[in-house]
């Protein structure tokens, strides 16, 4: 009789330990939450400020040099208005393989025939038909963040057979 006294008390002391744990957690969380600055800055975000103007877009047709390898090309032109649904691309009107030829526009990489598996395909894969998921129109627009990145050239590489 005694050894069950003894058992259910060592069982009340754990149950009672294990909920001061618990409420020692659950108030430490709301402690740290409330230390935790806000990401929206200092200011009210319910407060109506002006917009700053909408960048104008380069639409001058020239291809850029890429900021980083395997950078999507960016949109050179304007795209306003181009319709990107799944039954209309415009982008394909001047971009699909057999088009090219006639507008002058780069082809779509072949990379955008693939399955995920590496399968070629007749027509752009449909994981790849939205081009805005990728490829972008540029702004003319300081950058949010510095660009720190160095090409290998400027890195003191030389390219590959360039020594004589």
């Amino acid at each position: 009789m005694r050894s069950q006294d003894s058992s259910r008390r060592l069982i009340s002391r754990r149950v009672w330990a294990i909920a001061a744990v618990a409420l020692l957690m659950l108030t430490g969380t709301v402690t740290l939450a409330q230390m935790v600055p806000s990401l929206s800055g200092n200011d009210n975000p319910m407060e109506s400020k002006e917009a700053k103007p909408v960048p104008k877009w380069v639409v001058d047709d020239m291809r850029k040099m890429r900021n980083y390898p395997d950078q999507p090309p960016i949109i050179p032109h304007s795209i306003e208005g181009y319709q990107l649904t799944v039954n209309a691309n415009r982008c394909l009107s001047c971009h699909r393989r057999e088009l090219t030829e006639g507008s002058g526009a780069p082809m779509i990489s072949v990379t955008h025939f693939m399955t995920r598996e590496g399968q070629m395909l007749a027509d752009v894969s449909p994981r790849r038909y939205f081009c805005t998921a990728c490829h972008v129109p540029q702004a003319d627009a300081k950058p949010l963040v510095p660009n720190t990145f160095k090409d290998m050239s400027e890195l003191g590489f030389k390219p590959a057979g360039s020594e004589q």
